[in-house]
C-alpha cells in the first residue's frame, strides 16, 4: 500500500477507533458536531472546490459513493454553504483594495438592518463585518483606481442608509486573499 493510500487508511481507521462510525445524511443535519472525516472532506473542498466525488473520496479514503453521502450531509447540516468561482478582481481591471471604516447615526436594529440590506446591493464591495470598537462597519472593496473609489465613496458610500461618517485605507500590496 503507498504511501497516500496508507494515509487515506489510517485516516478512515482512525476516525473509527475514536467511536465515531460513518453516518447517514439524516444524522449531521441539524448537527454541530464533525468528525475527522467530515473535516477532511471540508478541508479538500476548501482548496478544490470543484473535485468530483470520487477525488474527494480518494483523497480522505472513501469510496465515490460514501464521499458523495457525506457531502450532502454537510450541505444538508449548512457546513457547506455553497459553491462559487474565486474571480481574479485584477484581470478585471479592479487592481485597488480598499478598507473603508464606517459610523453610523445610531446602532438601532432597523438602522443596522437598513445599512446592511443597502450594502449587500454594492457590486464593488467584496466583505462588510459588523465591527466591536471605534467603529460601526469594515468594508473591504475592490476598485479599479482612486477616480472609481472617488465615485464609489461619493455615489454610494456616502449615501448608504445612517452613514455619518467614513473612513478609508487603501492597501499597497494584497498579501494573502481569499482564504
Amino acid at each position: 500500500m503507498g504511501t497516500k493510500r496508507a494515509g487515506k487508511a489510517k485516516l478512515a481507521h482512525k476516525s473509527a477507533d475514536h467511536g465515531k462510525a460513518l453516518r447517514h445524511p439524516e444524522t449531521l443535519a441539524g448537527s454541530s458536531e464533525l468528525d475527522e472525516l467530515d473535516r477532511a472532506i471540508l478541508d479538500h473542498l476548501e482548496r478544490k472546490g470543484r473535485a468530483t466525488n470520487y477525488e474527494v473520496g480518494d483523497a480522505v479514503g472513501l469510496s465515490a459513493s460514501a464521499a458523495s453521502r457525506r457531502i450532502l450531509a454537510l450541505e444538508e447540516s449548512g457546513a457547506i454553504r455553497g459553491y462559487r468561482a474565486e474571480i481574479n478582481d485584477r484581470l478585471l481591471g479592479r487592481r485597488m483594495t480598499v478598507f473603508v471604516r464606517i459610523t453610523l447615526e445610531r446602532q438601532s436594529a432597523q438602522v443596522l438592518a437598513n445599512f446592511e440590506a443597502a450594502v449587500r446591493r454594492l457590486k464593488s464591495v467584496v466583505s462588510c463585518h459588523l465591527m466591536a470598537g471605534q467603529y460601526d462597519y469594515m468594508l473591504v472593496a475592490r476598485v479599479a483606481g482612486m477616480e472609481d473609489y472617488g465615485r464609489l465613496h461619493q455615489q454610494e458610500l456616502s449615501r448608504l442608509p445612517g452613514v455619518t461618517r467614513l473612513e478609508t485605507s487603501f492597501a499597497m500590496r494584497d498579501v494573502l486573499e481569499g482564504r
